[in-house]
């Protein structure tokens, strides 16, 4: 955790809420907080040069702002910001090439009312070459909305397959427990096999049930047994769920920290493919959420 953590700021008030969530994540891994403002050149080939010049003036004024304002409240901070003369999206995926961390809220100062993530969120969360967070704005009746239960320890939650297991995300989520001094919780869901369900099998018996639970339990574990073994200082629950993916990690994320789950990256790295469940928990959780590349 040794490179800066860099966040997307455009004076919204998701931005600001992804900002402070990046200076604290700073803190805990010791590195500076970069933020970036994007500052497109406006369309058409006869805009005015005053109209550009202000606002470029705005998003300075945007930058240092949000600047002194995180300085003020962690002032062993190291902190630095800049514009970049390129659309949003392609503004962070630049700045982020040597980055350890990706910041951004879920939405920005566009989009409309009732919008959970908006167009740039999704776009750097499928093409980051970084961990990227998406940090979620308060969402009255959602999942989780960001409040942990009373007498609750921190926790980190981290979807894992242990059919498939990804190093580079296990090694975050165990990196995030650690820095946190919280509990991992390692999801991993599961459902019958193919065999179980046919037109001549009306039921399944409770004996097969526990006996495919227990096979998927000792799998998980198996599988977490190196992590583990580098990280011992950090307490796991593993929870074997009978559930659709996406359920089942939004279920355990209720007022946790975190929530981290893997995307497969395109070829040579780069831009991928955001999955259904990485879809539905960057809708859905109430707490930020961490979207891994692996080339797995």
């Amino acid at each position: 955790m040794s490179h800066a953590v860099l966040a997307g700021v455009d004076g919204s008030g998701h931005s600001l809420v992804a900002a402070e969530w990046a200076a604290r994540e700073a803190v805990l891994r010791g590195v500076p907080l970069r933020l970036v403002h994007a500052a497109p050149p406006l369309p058409g080939g006869t805009v005015p040069h005053q109209a550009g010049e202000t606002l470029r003036r705005v998003g300075e004024r945007i930058v240092q702002g949000v600047i002194a304002d995180l300085a003020a409240r962690h002032p062993d901070l190291r902190l630095d910001g800049a514009q970049r003369a390129e659309a949003p999206a392609e503004a962070l995926l630049s700045a982020a090439c040597d980055a350890g961390l990706l910041v951004v809220g879920a939405r920005g100062s566009g989009g409309f009312n009732g919008l959970a993530v908006g167009s740039v969120a999704l776009r750097v969360a499928a093409a980051g070459d970084c961990p990227v967070v998406v940090v979620p704005g308060q969402r009255p009746g959602g999942f989780g909305n960001g409040a942990r239960p009373a007498g609750t320890a921190t926790q980190v939650v981290v979807g894992f397959d242990a059919h498939r297991p990804v190093d580079e995300v296990a090694d975050f989520a165990f990196g995030e427990a650690r820095a946190r001094g919280a509990v991992l919780r390692a999801v991993q869901s599961w459902a019958f096999p193919a065999e179980a369900v046919s037109p001549r099998t009306l039921f399944v018996t409770e004996e097969d049930r526990a006996t495919w639970e227990d096979q998927e339990v000792l799998g998980l574990s198996d599988a977490l047994r190196t992590q583990q073994e580098k990280y011992p200082e950090v307490t796991v629950r593993a929870d074997v769920v009978l559930l659709h993916p996406a359920e089942a990690l939004l279920n355990t994320s209720r007022g946790s920290d975190l929530l981290v789950v893997g995307r497969r990256a395109g070829r040579g790295g780069g831009e991928g493919r955001l999955g259904p469940v990485t879809h539905a928990v960057l809708h859905h959780a109430g707490c930020p959420v961490a979207v891994v590349p692996h080339d797995g």
